[in-house]
């Protein structure tokens, strides 16, 4: 028996960040996939994600921030991989970013903010492989940083 959903989740499969390349979504896509990724369970509506988008120049100008960053938390970071974090986000046309918080609600315990987010993350991943995108979930250093989170004006 034949599927497409289950065809696609049977065959999706990660794509190195650095094979990622030019097209990205356009509006029309990048909508209907922040849609699906929206369209999660999440026990009394405290919707415990948001989603920032880098493209364009946005990404080049988000990587002299890691870069700055980087360089005030560590030691010597050294030229190469100052340079490696000021182009990180330029390895995809596209790059979101999920970040998500805690709601205190008695009702919605905090696991399952943390698994609403997380499936808010897998829907973005299968409705972009289902538009035909590679795509990638990485957590990387810049995810645990304090700096880039004060630079992203996020609360702790």
């Amino acid at each position: 028996m034949s599927n497409p959903t289950i065809d696609l989740l049977l065959t999706r499969r990660s794509v190195s960040a650095n094979s990622l390349g030019e097209p990205g979504p356009n509006e029309a896509e990048l909508e209907l996939i922040l849609r699906a990724a929206s369209r999660v369970p999440d026990h009394k509506k405290l919707v415990p994600w948001r989603f920032l988008l880098f493209q364009g120049e946005a990404r080049a100008r988000f990587g002299k921030v890691l870069a700055e960053v980087c360089r005030a938390e560590e030691s010597d970071p050294g030229q190469f991989r100052l340079e490696n974090e000021a182009n990180r986000f330029m390895r995809a046309p596209l790059v979101i970013a999920v970040v998500s918080r805690v709601v205190k609600n008695p009702a919605a315990p905090e696991w399952e903010q943390i698994l609403s987010a997380g499936a808010a993350c897998q829907n973005l991943l299968i409705a972009a492989t289902a538009l035909g995108f590679g795509v990638q979930w990485i957590t990387e250093w810049c995810g645990y940083s304090k700096g880039v989170r004060q630079a992203l004006s996020l609360a702790d």
